[in-house]
């Protein structure tokens, strides 16, 4: 299938983010959000957009930093990403503003968004706040849940799929996540790959004392549901 793609900048609060939209040849049937790990909007979220938009989605790599805002060392990715993490309803409001704009773009009504690590958190947190995407899909993120949204239910379907030794969300953390869930009477299914750590779809995760390792098997099983849970969200 022939893609096309496209950076696309836009405003909010008077600073400028940039996103990444990839196409498919024919009408999509939805646009799908991808939501970035803690670096920032990068080759690896653009080239999922690309495979979204291969799988016959609008795919829309979206940014909560700032154009040009990236990390490279952990330090830097730290300092771009903490203070988001601190404040969830800012956090919020900027992946709402990016799902206004990616259906905007892709002239599509329908939505779902996936996330890596911190883009995880990201893409929970919008089924969390009530957002108009269908479903949402967490690749190995960030489970804790905001204060902000503690009483509300989610209408959007939930699929998280976990590293069973992520040492950044633990068994525990993942029992907090599911009895979330479950109050919040969400459609939730959670995959745990055993012997898997943090960033297992990331070839470039290489560093096992700091918890993150690349996994073949979980990274093609993973996009395997995530594949089957979009098909059943949009046909």
């Amino acid at each position: 299938m022939s893609v096309t793609t496209k950076t696309v900048d836009y405003v909010q609060d008077g600073e400028t983010y940039e996103g990444f939209l990839a196409m498919p040849a024919e009408s999509p049937k939805a646009v799908v959000l991808v939501a970035h790990a803690w670096g920032g909007l990068s080759e690896f979220e653009q080239d999922k957009a690309k495979l979204l938009a291969d799988w016959g989605y609008a795919g829309f790599a979206a940014d909560v930093y700032g154009k040009g805002k990236r990390g490279t060392t952990t330090e830097e990715c730290q300092a771009l990403m903490e203070p988001l993490a601190g404040n969830r309803p800012l956090l919020q409001s900027r992946l709402s503003h990016a799902l206004s704009v990616a259906k905007t773009e892709s002239v599509s009504v329908r939505a779902a968004a996936i996330g890596f690590c911190f883009g995880g958190l990201s893409v929970l947190d919008m089924a969390r706040a009530g957002m108009a995407v269908e479903g949402v899909v967490s690749f190995h993120g960030l489970l804790g849940a905001p204060v902000n949204t503690e009483d509300n239910k989610i209408s959007a379907k939930v699929l998280a799929l976990h590293g069973w030794d992520d040492p950044m969300a633990t068994p525990d953390d993942v029992m907090d996540f599911s009895k979330e869930m479950t109050a919040a009477d969400a459609d939730w299914q959670l995959h745990a790959y055993g012997g898997t750590l943090h960033a297992f779809t990331n070839p470039a995760a290489q560093d096992p004392d700091f918890g993150t390792q690349y996994k073949v098997e979980a990274d093609r099983r993973s996009f395997a549901a995530c594949q089957d849970f979009l098909a059943e969200l949009f046909g």
